[in-house]
């Protein structure tokens, strides 16, 4: 069987997760990955057969968007020739971690696909949204990435199509300790911004990863750390509490190690907003920026009690079992109308 995973680089938790799941997609056959984006700074060992600059997302220094260098970057001209150009017919399978060029290109050529990943949640009513709704926000989870099939991932399962979220396994295995400590990932903020506030925050130890720094650099009492997939898991796993944004997989991961987390959004980016809206159900402390009361609030939230912990409904292993079988019925339903063999060997579960 031939699978292609597009997945989307536009941040480090979609690497993050495809680094767990390609192992055992592995185990029906041949995995190709198409990376869109260029906004991770996760390295992966992938097996990456297409890469594209895609759509990328840009930060400014105090927690929001750089809608004009986005704007700038934006090519649809190449995204239509990247569409076309893109052999998603010859696969047996194409899933797609909410990437857009994938998407069109399926439609282009009447390949079916199923939209895995936390954004494929969002088609449910049931999945928590803020007060206020942003009709653009909603328009663009719904539609951005559309596929024939979805699976999502969440906090809860708000839904029936919806599973609890993927956790490594390094942090599965982990046995969690408090090492008195503070892990820090706020990539949307500059580090001179998230220092200033942070070492008012006194006898408190953080450690920050940092896009920026080569090597662990000490700061009074800060200490910033280069971005690493199992760095950053070892720390968290070690820490007294987790101070991030609102995304998906870091959030998800303190939770299931029953850390006391904190939260800041990314501004104008919906989605966050409704992760946070998700996450005040746990009792997590939502920030909106860091501003003059920000030590104020983490020295509050450093005397809360922790959140609710998150549960696991399923293994990686049966989430794909599951994604595969989804593929399944997507190719009988297309078979049924075309002369396409289909050999039910190809799709048996492998034995682990």
């Amino acid at each position: 069987m031939k699978i292609f995973y597009a997945v989307q680089a536009t941040g480090n938790g979609h690497i993050a997760r495809a680094m767990e799941l390609v192992p055992f997609l592995q185990h029906y056959g041949q995995v190709d990955v198409f990376l869109s984006g260029t906004n991770s700074n996760l390295p992966s060992t992938l097996p990456v057969k297409y890469k594209s600059k895609g759509i990328c997302l840009f930060y400014g220094n105090h927690g929001g968007l750089d809608y004009m260098k986005m704007l700038r970057a934006f090519n649809p001209v190449r995204a239509w020739k990247e569409a076309k150009a893109l052999p998603v017919e010859n696969y047996d399978v194409v899933i797609n971690d909410f990437e857009s060029i994938t998407a069109l290109a399926c439609k282009l050529k009447g390949v079916p696909s199923i939209n895995f990943g936390h954004q494929a949640s969002f088609q449910s009513a049931n999945t928590p949204r803020p007060s206020k709704k942003d009709l653009m926000g909603e328009m663009i989870l719904k539609h951005y990435a559309k596929a024939e099939a979805y699976v999502g991932l969440h906090f809860d399962r708000y839904d029936d199509f919806i599973f609890s979220p993927v956790v490594k396994q390094q942090v599965l295995q982990a046995q969690p300790e408090n090492k008195g400590h503070v892990t820090v990932y706020l990539s949307h903020y500059s580090d001179e911004v998230v220092a200033n506030s942070l070492r008012q925050v006194k006898d408190v130890q953080f450690e920050v990863f940092s896009k920026k720094v080569k090597s662990k650099t000490v700061q009074g009492n800060i200490t910033f750390v280069p971005i690493g997939n199992e760095a950053f898991s070892e720390s968290m796993i070690n820490s007294y509490g987790v101070i991030t944004g609102a995304g998906f997989e870091t959030p998800a991961e303190a939770l299931y190690l029953q850390k006391k987390l904190l939260c800041l959004p990314i501004k104008g980016q919906y989605e966050q907003l409704c992760n946070a809206a998700a996450l005040e159900k746990f009792n997590v402390p939502v920030v909106e920026s860091i501003d003059n009361a920000f030590v104020g609030k983490v020295n509050s939230w450093l005397q809360a009690p922790a959140p609710a912990a998150l549960t696991l409904s399923h293994s990686t292993y049966e989430l794909v079992q599951h994604v595969i079988e989804k593929a399944r019925a997507l190719q009988l339903q297309k078979g049924a109308g075309s002369n396409t063999i289909f050999n039910p060997e190809d799709w048996a579960s492998p034995i682990y």
